[in-house]
């Protein structure tokens, strides 16, 4: 399996998990003479199984992943920037006294960004190119990385 599929299949474990859980959950504690269609009992220890392979499956995606762990944090870290970025207010001009809460009849507000629109638009459209580069060579890394 490589790595690709290892992270299919986790997925599909931790939503597994989620099931059994909830069928223990739900059905563990009932009302006398409630039919119950799943044993808690039965429901918890297919969840500690599960839980116990998605441990060993984590592991051997991490170990196979050691190679490009800096190329990992660094797609975190500048999809972080790029959200941040996005929500960066580049506001010029007169701007409606109303949005800052001013009462009516006060002068405008006139504000100046030392970042403007323009170059905050320039740098994410690095960011996102970054972004989708090393995306690339970590979807490579996924699909021929066996584990």
């Amino acid at each position: 399996m490589n790595i690709k599929q290892a992270l299919k299949y986790k997925n599909k474990l931790v939503s597994k998990m989620n099931g059994e859980f909830d069928k223990a959950s739900t059905y563990n504690s009932v009302e006398v003479g409630t039919v119950k269609p799943y044993s808690a009992d039965n429901a918890l220890s297919f969840y500690f199984e599960l839980s116990n392979e998605l441990v060993e499956l984590k592991t051997k995606i991490h170990l196979a992943n050691n190679k490009v762990y800096d190329k990992i944090f660094l797609l975190s870290e500048l999809k972080s920037r790029a959200a941040k970025l996005k929500h960066l207010d580049c506001s010029e001009g007169k701007v409606s006294s109303s949005r800052f809460g001013r009462l009516s009849g006060e002068d405008p507000i006139i504000k100046e960004a030392e970042i403007g629109v323009v170059k905050k638009d320039e740098i994410l459209f690095n960011i996102e190119a970054k972004i989708e580069e090393i995306q690339e060579e970590l979807d490579v890394h996924n699909a021929i990385t066996e584990i």
